[in-house]
């Protein structure tokens, strides 16, 4: 009998023991035996055999609270916290005592699924049955409240403990960590030590994960060292949440000291936060060989590891190695896994817009589909100029009674925004309205451009007025706005007054301030922002700024500084910076300045038309007739074509499109024939203007 007990006790977590000792059990008629039999019934549960486990607990003749424990803490662990409950009033129904065992069972499952409400009954139990001074109900009760969110309700469980342990510090600590009480943890961690309590894993894990920001770096380095000297440098959780920490505060190369460090005990969470972190300080290289070295090390990786190293793929320069994972994914048959396909979906939409179609074929394949995934591929169509396309999936959503988010009203009002479309755009407006959507920062921030777009400045103020401003989002689009309007002395009253009310600033703020003042000509005033960025504001000038800044002294003809402004950049200029330097050169006539920068222009991007057809046209000017003939053979040698401009008109809720000489309309002989017969009036007209013009003067001559 003793030997059979232990065998029990011992093959808990081999489902391949436990099924034999039951086997043994059974023969030897000892299967009855409650202790035995509970034994038993505790392996299954830990291999979560809950079915075996249900059946084997049915047989047995005398249940006692353990045999009922066992089962609550198996489905909790199992995740089916519905048969917990079950089970927990059935014993409570048979008249089966409550312990302190039963409580922390059924607090770990409310926990971990939310629900207040049911913690809160079970809290009358533990009142009820004299448990509330028990330390073990007393620490999954306090965990169940923090976990709900309800930290301040657990903090009065805790100061009214006649006794804690290690684990009710942990969640009191975890719980403030969660609400971003940075100080308030640092002074329990202290409180802690000064009781002797013993600090581990769960003590530092939740610390770490409030020192997210460049300030903290030399308090991580103290966590750090703290750790070092408990000797907890090899637990797992401690590493993982370091190395997060180091990347948050800054500095990838301690990540990377901590990540090496620890090769004895990394898990896939470790090697998942390195490679986030790679990528989060833009380190793409060395996160694409850490993805490697996993693959030879044969990890199993999840779907955070995919989304993340494809997440590193939506620059142009690294498209090769999106396909690669996208052919990787396909193999390893996961390309069917929502997650994964919704960050190929967006990595297909955000690299280029000739990489759009195959964003529409993994969400064509896509069998689940969800919010983000619509989103995504809502975004990248508007984004991408796919603007009547957004408006068909939109409709798609709308149809099949899909959730809709301010995700997916802005990217369709940004749609509508680009195709002036006013009338769509006030029924995306009132479908905001009813579902509550319109004070979402990016709903409004897309209602003011799109007002802004349609020509309706004061529908976009009033778009703006209602919308939340603690963040820099509503105030740049209406900055934008005026701008777009010729009202940039109203920009900078509007940039003045963010200040004022300390909205933090943002690279997009400056940008809309120099567009601002290149738009009416405040040289001096726009130099002078440029110069005060990074100086006075901390922000460091970006691309955009430096283009913003050479329009600027363009416009004003001011092309020397301009050169020397782009001189002075500290690195190389992109294709916008040479796209509006070469715009400057057209303006004051420089035709040397600007075969020069054409040519550089034309290397990094040898297929965009624009720079041919304007090089052509500033030889035009000059009838450099050569010249002309030379640049229309480049353009045949390289296949490029001059892409013909496009406009849209909104008519009865449809939006048709033409270009020039488009035959692909389906009334265009209508269109044409309306066209001609207008063009004729317009002639007539002029000449009956020409004659009346030509009598007039004659009769002044006379009277001179």
């Amino acid at each position: 009998m003793r030997l059979l007990n232990s065998l029990a006790e011992s093959s808990a977590t081999s489902l391949s023991k436990v099924t034999a000792t039951h086997c043994r059990a059974t023969k030897l008629g000892r299967i009855s035996d409650t202790y035995t039999a509970t034994n038993i019934l505790n392996g299954y549960t830990k291999c979560r055999e809950i079915g075996t486990a249900l059946k084997l607990f049915d047989e047995i003749p005398y249940k006692d609270t353990a045999s009922w424990n066992i089962m609550v803490s198996g489905y909790v662990n199992s995740g089916k916290f519905h048969g917990a409950w079950l089970f927990l009033n059935l014993m409570k129904e048979r008249g089966f005592c409550l312990n302190d065992y039963t409580f922390g069972s059924i607090l770990k499952g409310i926990a971990s699924n939310g629900l207040l409400s049911l913690g809160q009954q079970v809290q009358c139990d533990v009142v009820k049955m004299g448990y509330v001074g028990n330390v073990y109900s007393a620490s999954a009760l306090l965990d169940m409240y923090a976990k709900c969110g309800k930290v301040d309700d657990a903090n009065k469980v805790f100061q009214r403990m006649p006794e804690r342990n290690y684990v009710s510090w942990n969640a009191i600590i975890a719980g403030y960590a969660g609400k971003g009480e940075i100080e308030y943890c640092f002074w329990l961690l202290r409180g802690m030590e000064q009781e002797g309590m013993q600090l581990d894993d769960g003590t530092f894990s939740p610390l770490l994960t409030l020192l997210n920001e460049k300030r903290f770096y030399k308090v991580t380095m103290q966590v750090h060292a703290k750790v070092k000297k408990l000797g907890l440098c090899c637990q797992v959780k401690v590493v993982n949440a370091l190395i997060t920490a180091y990347s948050q505060c800054g500095s990838i190369e301690s990540a990377k000291s901590v990540f090496v460090g620890t090769i004895s005990c990394r898990d896939l969470v470790t090697w998942n936060s390195m490679l986030a972190a790679y990528l989060e300080h833009d380190e793409e290289k060395q996160a694409f060989e850490l993805f490697l070295d996993m693959e030879r090390l044969g990890l199993e990786m999840d779907s955070y590891t995919y989304t993340s190293i494809i997440s590193g793929c939506f620059e142009d320069k690294h498209n090769s190695q999106g396909k690669c994972l996208h052919a990787l994914i396909i193999k390893r048959g996961l390309e069917n896994v929502t997650i994964i396909s919704n960050a190929l979906i967006s990595m297909y939409a955000k690299s280029c817009t000739n990489y759009m179609d195959d964003a529409l074929t993994v969400f064509g394949n896509l069998d689940v589909k969800d919010s983000v995934s619509w989103n995504s591929i809502l975004t990248g169509l508007s984004q991408t100029g796919w603007s009547e396309i957004a408006f068909k999936f939109f409709s798609k959503m709308r149809v099949e009674h899909l959730e809709m988010d301010e995700y997916s009203f802005s990217a369709t009002l940004r749609s509508c925004s680009d195709l002036a479309t006013l009338q769509f755009g006030q029924q995306i407006h009132a479908l905001a309205l009813k579902l509550s959507s319109e004070s979402y920062k990016y709903v409004s921030s897309a209602l003011i451009l799109m007002y802004s777009n349609c020509g309706i400045i004061e529908d976009a103020w009033k778009s703006f007025e209602v919308s939340p401003k603690g963040s820099s989002i509503s105030w740049n689009s209406i900055m934008f706005a005026h701008a777009q309007h010729g009202q940039g002395k109203l920009v900078l009253d509007l940039f003045f007054l963010m200040k004022q009310s300390e909205v933090k600033l943002d690279h997009i703020t400056f940008v809309a301030v120099l567009t601002a003042c290149s738009h009416i000509g405040l040289v001096e005033e726009g130099c002078h922002f440029f110069k005060s960025m990074e100086a006075d504001f901390g922000i460091v000038p970006r691309m955009e700024h430096y283009a913003c800044a050479i329009d600027l002294l363009g416009r004003a003809g001011h092309l020397e500084e301009a050169k020397e402004l782009v001189k002075g950049m500290p690195f190389d200029p992109d294709a916008m910076v040479l796209r509006t330097l070469l715009g400057v050169c057209r303006s004051c006539g420089d035709i040397e300045y600007a075969s020069e920068v054409a040519s550089r222009l034309l290397e990094l991007e040898p297929g965009d038309h624009s720079t041919y057809v304007l090089l052509s046209d500033m030889y035009r000017q000059i009838k450099k007739w050569d010249k002309i003939a030379n640049i229309k053979r480049l353009m045949r040698e390289k296949s490029v074509s001059k892409v013909p401009g496009w406009s849209w008109i909104e008519l009865q809720n449809e939006v048709h499109a033409f270009n020039a000489e488009d035959l692909s309309h389906p009334r265009c002989r209508e269109i044409y024939s309306k066209l001609r017969e207008l063009t004729d009036e317009i002639m007539f007209s002029e000449s009956e203007n020409a004659s009346g013009l030509t009598v007039s003067m004659a009769d002044l001559e006379s009277v001179v």
